[in-house]
């Protein structure tokens, strides 16, 4: 089937998306020559700042949550690709003011090359930078190989709570550490019910049958091992949301963070049915939440899918959610 996308040159999606994305947030950030996506207030701070990489592809993110107490610049690669380090690099030192910067690398091939390049070249000068890797993905490794695991929708909630904590004034070791506490205290798992095409080439980067669904898709296509028929919203939710429970070992008592993640072409009707399944099950089984989302926020294109995101919460946690925060797609 021939691909449908309104673009132009495939060579110049990247530019075209991201100049788009500028001119439709003026007041919140701003595109660089060498495409760095930057917060407008950038220049003002006097505090702890946050440097992200990742390819393009999956907007909203991640340029979509640079701003005002979230990322402070965004170094987009092409279309599901890395960056390379020496932009990184330039990212950091924009970035710096004085107090240190949190690098944050999502755990996947490409962006963990850059991300160990860009370091090795930043402590060779000396620059006070701390790099926090997520990776949250319960379904290609146990919790014990945590360094296998792929990153998923994670990343955002951490964008927001470290950008909370740089926002009071923490230190970088402080905000490092928030940051880090937070990404071991959460999982992901993602569904798949129909896979997406690559919107360069036009090839699909993976395929399901009609009736198929597949729990554990990751980010790009690779498989889960979950492939199954397809269920109800309320039947994949209960087979996610326990693996999930169990992966956090999640007691009666705990407070949460529920996210709900669209891949693309997943209604909000359909999210919303997912989300109220979970919300009601861990209400019965004495658990509290007490942050949610329910949203478009790391996609895939077209695919048809959700990720289910929880994350252990505590006041402190839930008090640098909470902070104000104003970036292109996501505003408190």
């Amino acid at each position: 089937m021939k691909m449908k996308k309104f673009i132009n040159s495939p060579k110049n999606l990247t530019q075209e998306l991201l100049e788009g994305l500028a001119l439709s947030n003026r007041d919140t950030i701003e595109l660089t020559e060498n495409n760095l996506v930057v917060n407008k207030k950038l220049k003002d701070v006097d505090r702890v700042t946050i440097v992200t990489l990742g390819g393009t592809g999956h907007e909203p993110a991640i340029s979509g949550f640079v701003g005002d107490g979230m990322v402070d610049i965004s170094v987009p690669g092409d279309i599901f690709a890395a960056p390379g380090p020496q932009r990184c690099i330039e990212a950091i030192k924009m970035a710096d003011k004085g107090k240190g910067v949190l690098f944050v690398v999502l755990n996947h091939a490409g962006d963990m090359l850059t991300g160990n390049l860009t370091m090795k070249a930043i402590q060779k000068e000396g620059m006070n930078v701390i790099k926090v890797v997520t990776q949250e993905d319960i379904s290609n490794a146990p919790r014990e190989r945590g360094e296998d695991r792929r990153g998923l929708v994670g990343c955002v909630p951490l964008y927001k709570i470290a950008g909370g904590a740089a926002a009071e004034g923490k230190s970088l070791k402080e905000v490092a550490e928030i940051a880090q506490r937070f990404s071991d205290n959460m999982a992901t798992l993602a569904v798949a019910a129909r896979g997406a095409t690559h919107p360069a080439t036009g090839n699909m980067i993976s395929t399901l049958d009609e009736d198929e669904m597949e729990v554990g898709m990751g980010q790009h296509g690779e498989g889960g091992g979950g492939r199954m028929k397809m269920k109800t919203a309320d039947e994949t939710a209960l087979i996610m949301m326990d693996a999930l429970l169990n992966d956090l070992n999640v007691k009666t008592g705990e407070k949460l963070m529920v996210m709900i993640n669209g891949s693309g072409a997943t209604t909000l009707m359909e999210q919303l049915i997912v989300y109220r399944k979970c919300h009601k099950y861990l209400e019965e089984k004495g658990i509290d939440v007490v942050a949610s989302v329910v949203d478009e926020i790391l996609t895939v294109q077209e695919a048809a899918g959700f990720q289910i995101c929880i994350a252990r919460m505590d006041d402190e946690l839930l008090r640098y959610w909470n902070a104000p925060c104003k970036t292109p797609y996501f505003i408190r």
